[in-house]
């Protein structure tokens, strides 16, 4: 995937989306920690992710030469499967989630797929609403699904993801935050 320029919030500095890569790891290890400290994803699961090549779309979001965000995605077939993703504490409430999963949406219908899961913490409201709001919707629960510290998970799908109807909703969720960012 190509860079995507994404506009700030204001006194945000310009955040970049760029495709993740080995030397972006030491980094990206240190802020799962910090967003997921519970149950962090290694160094080395994001290694094994990479190492999946077309099968897997891993971003990051640079900001003023810092990592400040993070997103994958597995494809297969008409099937993806958001993997991961992670903001810093600083730049939450900003959009920089709903950026990275925009962009990993429109990778994942470029790509042919119709539809995308994933699972969230019960206990993650702000990701909740966030995923509500781009088409997911509950499937059910997955207890002990986190691990080592046994949290339960929901598991979300948004379908169809590759209908016309589906783009415009991006289009305007993306609308939204332009407008937003340009009225601060």
């Amino acid at each position: 995937m190509t860079a995507v320029a994404v506009s700030p919030s204001p006194g945000t500095g310009d955040v970049e989306l760029l495709p993740m890569r080995w030397w972006h790891l030491a980094g990206i290890a240190s802020i799962e920690r910090r967003v997921f400290d519970l149950d962090p994803w290694s160094a080395e699961l994001f290694w094994s992710e990479l190492a999946q090549g077309d099968s897997r779309n891993y971003l990051v979001a640079v900001s003023a030469g810092s990592i400040v965000g993070y997103s994958g995605l597995a494809l297969q077939g008409d099937e993806s499967y958001i993997q991961t993703i992670g903001v810093v504490p600083e730049m939450r409430g900003r959009r920089l989630g709903a950026r990275l999963m925009i962009a990993q949406l429109r990778e994942a219908r470029r790509r042919g797929a119709r539809s995308c899961g994933l699972e969230v913490r019960t206990d993650n409201v702000a990701a909740r609403a966030l995923y509500a709001s781009l088409g997911f919707v509950d499937l059910g629960v997955r207890r002990g699904y986190y691990q080592p510290s046994g949290g339960d998970a929901y598991v979300m799908r948004a379908r169809p993801i590759d209908t016309v109807g589906y783009g415009a909703l991006l289009d305007r969720i993306e609308a939204t935050i332009a407008r937003d960012r340009a009225a601060s």
